[in-house]
């Protein structure tokens, strides 16, 4: 975290003090010898971003695909090399700027996201639980905490949170998640995703990457992120804040 003298105003009184400012870095990622792409994002977990980057771009299907990953933090240049020489120059080249703050980029293929299979909703969820976790989750996100200015991300099953990853954003964050998840060989299949911010169709299409049948955040979704959980059979929670939810789809399956 930086550190700034500022000046805090109130309507009457001015005060000089020194507040704690969250970090951004360009963090830019080659593959196979190919720039890819540059993210601004924290400067902490970042293999993990990049592997949970490549994987949602459907660069990547598990991070064995990947022979060697370096990170020079000097120059925050991250370089992936893959066991296939070649990367699929298609994606490249069919770019999604996501609705995130500033102008995050993931890649997609329209044809392969129209086309996933659907999911079946093969997880019941207590009310209690879900609001328990989400408390639990906001309390243990000391950057948010200590700054304001950054988003969060976890993964629970039932019963518990597993991992939480922050990051300035909330695309990054997820895709920190995701690679650990992917680092350290995790089943998705019975896990759920919490957010920290708004759910959009990008942070769905993510999602559908995985096997995670769950999302739940304590910020809104999008008309087409309910259309899409829908679509693909995806419990979506959001607005999960204190002693209340809103469920937008798979209410049967929150007892």
């Amino acid at each position: 975290m930086a550190k700034f003298e500022i000046f805090k105003l109130g309507l009457e009184k001015e005060e000089k003090i020194v507040d704690v400012v969250t970090e951004e870095i360009p963090l830019t990622i080659t593959v196979n010898d190919t720039e890819l792409v540059t993210l601004l994002a924290s400067p902490t977990d970042l293999k993990e971003l990049a592997v949970g980057f490549l994987f949602t771009s459907g660069f990547i299907t598990r991070f064995t695909d990947i022979q060697q990953i370096t990170l020079d933090d000097t120059r925050w240049l991250l370089t992936i090399k893959l066991k296939e020489k070649k990367i699929d120059e298609r994606l490249i080249h069919k770019r999604m700027f996501t609705s995130g703050c500033g102008r995050g980029t993931i890649f997609y293929n329209a044809v392969d996201i129209m086309h996933r299979n659907k999911k079946r909703l093969n997880l019941n969820l207590d009310r209690k639980n879900i609001l328990r976790m989400m408390k639990e989750f906001q309390e243990n996100s000391p950057g948010f905490i200590e700054t304001g200015g950054v988003h969060s991300a976890a993964i629970a099953n039932e019963e518990k949170i597993l991992v939480i990853r922050e990051d300035i954003g909330r695309h990054n964050a997820v895709d920190k998640v995701i690679g650990f998840t992917l680092m350290n060989q995790m089943d998705l299949k019975n896990k759920i995703l919490f957010s920290s911010g708004r759910i959009s169709s990008d942070v769905i299409f993510k999602i559908q990457k995985t096997i995670m049948p769950a999302i739940i955040s304590r910020s809104a979704p999008t008309d087409q992120a309910c259309k899409h959980a829908r679509a693909a059979g995806i419990i979506l929670i959001g607005f999960a804040r204190g002693q209340r939810m809103n469920v937008y789809n798979g209410r049967e399956h929150i007892v």
